[in-house]
């Protein structure tokens, strides 16, 4: 297996289109590392300058401590699955598992051996005799799957590789990467927009927009404790509410107020903003949808420091289980859940109570993390 390091990675396209600026990472040998970001923030370009199809244009990408810029891509012993499956579809799925192997000049023996083996491991012993074309994307993903690990690549990449399957198969196959991975230990880096695959399947996740890293974090932290306001509103099911606020001293301990609403802080939060300057300057305040308590469910929540907060229904979605509250809170425009029964209506006013401990406070200018 292999480490990966990029030190200053730029690429800068013909047409003058900077793709991916002064990217900076060490994936670990064996990590598993996700890049998540909308489409055209650069993920794929990363992953392809690794695989030599794209050349770099600035900087240095190192291979188990080996400068690899310049490196012929069938050189670098990398494997890639893409989101198309890109099979040959009047081969047997033994004769695409085998291809790669058989441009090696791997023995036929050998080769039958190593296909058989990663076949059990996929569980698709069963269609080796069978022509790809007709089989469904599942299998076919896990055919490109098996193709791209059976040569035994010191790198694996995979390209969106669930976002062409259904939600039942992105799961089923989701979980069988996780485990493929982990059984074999092979150093991943795997790029998706998909933030469920992002958060489940990383060790660690890097967050890219518009060619740069946002963040590099455990999933956990990146949910928890998002460094700026674009990780803030792009991480999470449901994105983080964000509204400006003033901070204020409220009964002699700072607080914040938006309209006619004051939501008082826990003392640790209200002394970094007291050591920081931030009284009496307007902030962006953000808390999640599942750290607002609507009274109409009961309130509650051992452990949790509430504060009381009122609000106003403007909108409601039926989400199967759950509701979702779009409230007036102030002059701040909040969601919360509930549970689709919770005996709430439009234009309703309702009490909330505010989980304190899990406000996020950002700096209105930077846009950076204050305080979580």
């Amino acid at each position: 297996m292999a480490s990966i390091q990029f030190s200053h990675v730029s690429k800068v396209f013909l047409s003058g289109a900077e793709a991916v600026k002064n990217f900076n990472l060490d994936v670990a040998d064996g990590e598993f590392v996700v890049i998540v970001g909308s489409s055209g923030c650069g993920k794929s370009t990363v992953l392809r300058m690794v695989a030599g199809l794209e050349e770099i244009t600035t900087g240095e990408l190192r291979i188990d401590g080996k400068v690899v810029n310049d490196l012929d891509p069938k050189r670098r012993n990398i494997a890639m699955v893409f989101q198309n499956y890109a099979l040959f579809p009047n081969l047997t799925v033994e004769g695409n598992m085998e291809f790669a192997l058989k441009m090696q000049r791997v023995p036929k023996k050998e080769r039958r051996e190593k296909v058989a083996a990663m076949a059990q491991t996929l569980g698709i012993s069963d269609l080796l005799g069978h022509r790809a074309k007709g089989l469904s994307g599942g299998q076919c993903q896990r055919i490109a799957i098996g193709r791209a690990l059976v040569c035994q690549p010191r790198v694996f990449l995979m390209d969106e590789p669930l976002s062409n399957l259904d939600a039942a198969m992105r799961n089923e196959l989701r979980s069988e990467i996780a485990r493929l991975q982990k059984e074999l230990g092979v150093t991943t880096l795997y790029v998706t927009h998909d933030q469920t695959e992002a958060m489940t399947l990383g060790s660690r996740v890097v967050v890219m927009d518009a060619g740069q890293i946002r963040q590099v974090d455990t999933p956990q932290n990146i949910y928890s404790r998002p460094q700026d306001l674009f990780v803030a509103r792009f991480v999470g099911g449901t994105s983080m509410n964000l509204f400006r606020a003033q901070c204020v001293l409220h009964r002699g301990a700072p607080a914040l107020q938006t309209g006619g609403c004051v939501i008082p802080l826990p003392d640790w939060k209200g002394d970094v903003l007291k050591e920081r300057g931030y009284i009496g300057k307007t902030v962006v305040a953000g808390i999640r949808a599942e750290d607002l308590y609507p009274v109409c469910e009961g309130t509650a929540v051992p452990g949790v420091e509430l504060a009381s907060a009122d609000g106003r229904v403007t909108a409601i979605d039926i989400l199967g289980a759950e509701k979702k509250l779009y409230l007036s809170v102030g002059d701040a425009a909040l969601t919360a859940r509930v549970r689709t029964y919770a005996p709430v209506e439009v234009g309703q006013e309702i009490g909330l109570r505010v989980a304190v401990g899990q406000i996020h406070i950002f700096d209105a200018e930077t846009e950076l993390a204050v305080v979580h």
